[in-house]
């Protein structure tokens, strides 16, 4: 569908035409709408950051990354996806007491939030930042806790676009900041001139986003990702925050599950094959050419079909050989089969997940880019500490 780096094999579902179009005219008016988001994934968006300051601290090979959920799973999918040479990336995000390894190598601590009053992250700077090293601070242009904080430590800041939120900003400033530093060039990335002019991939989306929709419809609304690929882990991470926070609403909504194969195969696959049927699965699955052998003097006869694989070829032969079960029952499916790990396969990754949801979204009669109800959660913490009340 992406090209040669990509296979993709789409759900097997007959979906009438007009279902189709209803979803094409969606997309067809979120191009011409010039959404903001959607422009971020183009080669023409221009980053709110200069290329002096990647080229000042380009030579620092540590960089502390502290965020929460949009803000940080974007970056923290592209180091683990693309695991960059020499460069050694921590991310924070989540509330832990764990200690971090401190040497006296240079460092830059990032610290990102859109808000800049994001609770978990303020809490973490506070403990983490250290004068010594370089501090970038990326937020949304306005008074706020962290471009206070920023000017009280003379540290750079870096405008946050304000029209793109956190989980939908891997291609802006966001995730394209940490990605330069990691050695990665952003117009490598953003493919979106042409992918729109692919009529492959506009087909497949189209037809993709239509299943899922007729899918969800039927009451089918757990998207169960089979990865195959832990390069890949934070890569779903970030698409589960991004499909469950921004479909999950007025009583609708899709639950992204993330079950890590083989190794489910010994726990959860029975379940998938002869359980309830309220889902439906994306296998994931990345060819890797020098990954482990077998070691053939010690096989043993019976296993003798082992001899010179590699276990990336026994994980695709496990791959293939649930394809096929999952075919054989009709349980409905689709597949990626990453053959080139680079930029542009990520980044045609990222730009179909983030048009997918908005398409859904938008079919569904929801609003994609807010999250209203997390707010709550937000008031009731602040209240709390306010209050005092901690037992």
């Amino acid at each position: 569908m992406f090209g040669k780096s990509i296979k993709f094999n789409n759900f097997n579902l007959k979906i009438k035409f007009n279902k189709k179009k209803k979803i094409l005219n969606i997309y067809e008016n979120l191009i011409k709408e010039k959404n903001e988001v959607i422009l971020s994934l183009d080669k023409s968006y221009k980053d709110t950051f200069s290329k002096k300051i990647v080229k000042k601290f380009k030579k620092i090979n540590q960089v502390l990354v502290i965020g929460m959920g949009g803000s940080i799973l974007g970056s923290k999918a592209i180091y683990k996806f693309l695991k960059p040479k020499n460069k050694k990336f921590i991310f924070v995000d989540n509330i832990s007491n764990t200690p971090l390894h401190n040497d006296n190598k240079k460092k830059i601590t990032l610290i990102i939030s859109k808000s800049g009053s994001t609770l978990e992250t303020i809490s973490n700077s506070n403990i983490l930042i250290n004068k010594k090293n370089t501090n970038i601070f990326i937020t949304e242009n306005k008074k706020n806790y962290l471009t206070k904080l920023a000017q009280k430590l003379k540290a750079e800041i870096i405008q946050h676009n304000n029209f793109i939120g956190g989980r939908y900003s891997v291609l802006s400033e966001v995730g394209m900041l940490p990605a330069q530093l990691m050695g990665f060039k952003p117009e490598k990335f953003r493919r979106l001139n042409k992918l729109i002019n692919k009529k492959y991939f506009i087909n497949s989306l189209i037809q993709n986003v239509t299943s899922i929709f007729d899918l969800v419809n039927k009451k089918k609304t757990n998207s169960i990702i089979l990865n195959y690929d832990d390069k890949s882990n934070d890569l779903f991470s970030w698409y589960q925050q991004l499909v469950a926070e921004s479909l999950g609403k007025k009583g609708k909504g899709i639950l992204p599950l993330i079950s890590s194969m083989p190794k489910d195969n010994h726990s959860l696959l029975q379940y998938y094959l002869d359980g309830n049927k309220n889902h439906f699965f994306t296998f994931f699955f990345a060819k890797e050419k020098n990954t482990k052998k077998i070691k053939n003097r010690s096989l043993l006869d019976t296993h003798l079909y082992l001899k010179n694989r590699g276990l990336n070829e026994v994980s695709y032969s496990q791959f293939l050989a649930t394809e096929k079960v999952f075919k054989q029952k009709k349980i409905p499916y689709r597949s990626f089969i990453i053959n080139n790990r680079d930029e542009k396969t990520l980044g045609e990754l990222f730009a179909f997940f983030i048009f997918e949801t908005i398409l859904l979204g938008r079919a569904m009669k929801i609003n994609p880019f807010d999250q209203p109800a997390v707010e709550l959660i937000k008031e009731q913490t602040k209240k709390i500490l306010i209050s005092k009340k901690y037992s």
